[in-house]
């Protein structure tokens, strides 16, 4: 793998292997895809405020929010703040395990990372972002997007259990930011594609502070993820456990 001036380079004649069939995954698109991991969100512990905005088929519009607690891709806990009727609601990712508490409930539930949250949105959409750790990674292509070059990569999850069995992923060559995600079933049928929008500075880097995700079998239905408050926090190991869910406000 080169490296010029920070700039993430992969050799010309590793990209011609990795698109062979049945090529191996590649240790260079293991490395573009965990620095594509850290643009999206902070290794460390952050805190931030996501709005998803659902639509599609005439219907109205529905907006939710949450409050998103994450340490180190393998810790998150999700907390609904509107609708009020639901506040109260706080999911919890512990590795590849999910659960969720409600206060009509006495024991958390589990719950699956693939199960869809709200619209177009997993679970694991908003509560695990970590795409180095599930899948592994080889580079099909490369591409012009949006007038700048990229790596098109392949992922492939390790195993079951994960929000999605195959991703395609657009990744730019320059800074390994993320520009696009299609997300396929076990069956390989496409689900859903994704764009990340509205790079801003937060929590100590540029990060896409919008996804959009869309319906592959019906183009009106989309969901808007969009990220606010973002921020670095210093959070104790014991807010990610199932034991104290009913502490949290």
């Amino acid at each position: 793998m080169l490296a010029i001036a920070g700039m993430l380079l992969i050799p010309a004649d590793r990209i011609i292997a990795a698109d062979s069939p049945g090529a191996p995954p590649d240790a260079d698109a293991t490395a573009l895809v965990l620095k594509a991991d850290e643009v999206r969100f902070p290794a460390a512990g952050f805190e931030a405020s996501v709005t998803i905005e659902s639509s599609g088929d005439g219907d109205a519009v529905t907006l939710r929010k949450y409050r998103v607690l994450s340490k180190g891709n393998e810790n998150t806990v999700v907390m609904v703040t509107e609708p009020a009727a639901e506040r109260g609601q706080i999911l919890l990712m512990k590795g590849r395990d999910l659960w969720v508490f409600l206060p009509s409930v006495s024991q958390p539930v589990r719950l699956s990372l693939s199960q869809r949250l709200t619209g177009q949105v997993a679970n694991g959409d908003l509560a695990r972002a970590n795409f180095a750790g599930d899948y592994d990674a080889r580079i099909l292509r490369t591409e012009e997007i949006d007038g700048k070059p990229a790596y098109v990569l392949e992922l492939v999850a390790r195993e079951r259990g994960v929000t999605y069995h195959r991703v395609v992923y657009w990744v730019r060559k320059d800074n390994a930011w993320p520009i696009k995600a299609e997300f396929y079933a076990l069956s390989d049928r496409l689900l859903k594609s994704a764009r990340y929008e509205d790079f801003q500075r937060a929590a100590g880097a540029v990060r896409p502070m919008r996804i959009v995700m869309h319906d592959a079998l019906h183009a009106d239905e989309r969901s808007t993820l969009q990220y606010s408050d973002m921020k670095l926090r210093d959070l104790p190991d014991r807010i990610f456990t199932k034991d104290y869910l009913k502490r949290l406000e």
